[in-house]
């Protein structure tokens, strides 16, 4: 019989041993949890794993997902994006490097209004992406923007990654919503900073959109467009958010406004048909029945974890790092950002943040200001190879022209961005703290 701590080690090691052989994330969890688990205690641990499990389902605040993925889903499903895509870059098409400004705003506002990588990327893959090589557009730089333009949605509320960690580190959903703000908004700005000057020093890179075809749609029409198509989702962010950040709704309710809204909109714009409906409610089930089992399979984990005395393990080994408090983030940081390369955002929240949580807390750390660090650093989970889900995505819808490398080579410098951000936020907290304090939480 083995110590417990020395089982906690090797379900560790378990877990990643079965993820490196292809064995899906829930499964992994679970599966070592039972084994571990029954070796250290037998069958007392799991007792509680009814009750925890029942917890986590019985869960209001998780009617939030669904709500906000339906949201998402049925802007997307009703093809908006495609018109949303189409003025943003004849606004910004004819400075260089506009196009690719046009597909970061893009992102931002498909961020907050659908917040799913996957939709975001595949739309602007199969949209943009031939039209800016035509155009002269440097492959990898395209490539990169859209992918970078495309995680946005992590981090612009209402992003499902702060509804998670709200659960996780018991914080407001509210106060993560508007602490986001500012860090979403900075990326956003980064990126926009760096195509411009990209453009600026290298325009055969990023040639802007040819007078003549900018010319055939005129000024008055480009922004009766603008209103139809623009506004609606914007208004419909604005009240969904300014309603939880306000306190005047909760976020499941504001969540309910946000589907009810996104039907108003199709509506409003032509595009509503049963199928689209039957469609959009048939992905929303599957997303979110993948979050939830990966969320019940993950108590497993957890409560063998803690029952082993996996905690004191964390604690101790935070023990030998020098340099204090600011050590241990970075080195939580950086296990986060390795984690990045081979699982994705919602496996990493669920297994790193409850081992260093209740440590870093312990020395004080802000929490709120924590979940800034830890979701601008999840981002990267979709960007770096080899398993960076974004870079599959646009490969997935790519021209045959586009290689894996080009992609690869494109969102370097982006990883990088998101690094700089990263330390921006660490060193500046107001970034992320100033509107939650503003608004007097």
């Amino acid at each position: 019989m083995l110590e417990p701590q020395t089982y906690a080690v090797l379900m560790l090691i378990g877990f990643f041993v079965l993820l490196m052989i292809g064995i899906p994330v829930a499964v992994s969890l679970a599966t070592v949890g039972f084994v571990f688990g029954w070796l250290g205690f037998g069958d007392v641990l799991f007792n509680l794993l009814p009750a925890r499990i029942y917890g986590v389902v019985a869960g209001y605040q998780w009617m939030a997902i669904p709500l906000f993925v339906f949201m998402g889903v049925m802007l997307e499903k009703s093809r908006l994006a495609d018109d949303l895509l189409d003025v943003m870059g004849h606004i910004a098409g004819g400075v260089r490097g506009g196009m690719g400004v046009g597909i970061i705003l893009f992102g931002v506002l498909m961020g907050a209004t659908t917040g799913i990588v996957g939709a975001t990327i595949i739309t602007l893959g199969l949209l943009t992406l031939p039209t800016l090589i035509r155009r002269g557009y440097d492959k990898s730089i395209a490539c990169g923007a859209i992918c970078a333009s495309g995680t946005l949605g992590q981090i612009i509320p209402p992003s499902l990654i702060l509804i998670l960690l709200s659960d996780i580190m018991q914080l407001s959903v509210g106060t993560l919503f508007a602490a986001a703000v500012g860090p979403g908004l900075l990326l956003s700005g980064v990126y926009i900073v760096f195509l411009l000057v990209l453009g600026w020093l290298k325009p055969e890179l990023m040639p802007p959109i040819p007078q003549a075809e900018r010319d055939a749609v005129s000024r008055r029409e480009l922004w009766i467009r603008f209103w139809k198509v623009v506004v609606p989702p914007i208004m419909l962010v604005v009240s969904v958010l300014g309603s939880i950040v306000g306190g005047i709704a909760a976020p499941t309710e504001a969540a309910s406004m946000g589907a009810v809204g996104a039907i108003l909109i199709t509506v409003g714009a032509g595009r509503f048909k049963w199928q689209v409906l039957k469609d959009v409610a048939l992905e929303t089930a599957k997303i979110t029945a993948i979050m939830m089992f990966i969320l019940m399979m993950a108590q497993v984990f957890a409560l063998a974890f803690r029952g082993l005395h996996g905690e004191d393990l964390i604690v101790r080994m935070f023990e030998l790092l020098p340099g204090g408090v600011n050590s241990d983030i970075w080195f939580m940081m950086a296990l986060i950002f390795v984690l990045g390369f081979f699982i994705e955002w919602i496996e990493i929240s669920y297994i790193a943040v409850p081992l260093f949580l209740p440590v870093l807390i312990n020395q004080g750390v802000d929490p709120v200001w924590l979940a800034m660090l830890i979701t601008v650093n999840l981002q990267s989970s979709f960007l770096t190879p080899p398993f960076g889900w974004a870079l599959f995505y646009l490969k997935g819808v790519a021209p045959p022209e586009v290689s894996i490398k080009d992609i690869y080579k494109g969102v370097v410098p982006f990883i990088a961005m998101q690094a700089l951000t990263l330390a921006l936020v660490f060193f500046y907290p107001q970034i992320a703290l100033w509107l939650p304090k503003a608004i007097g939480w």
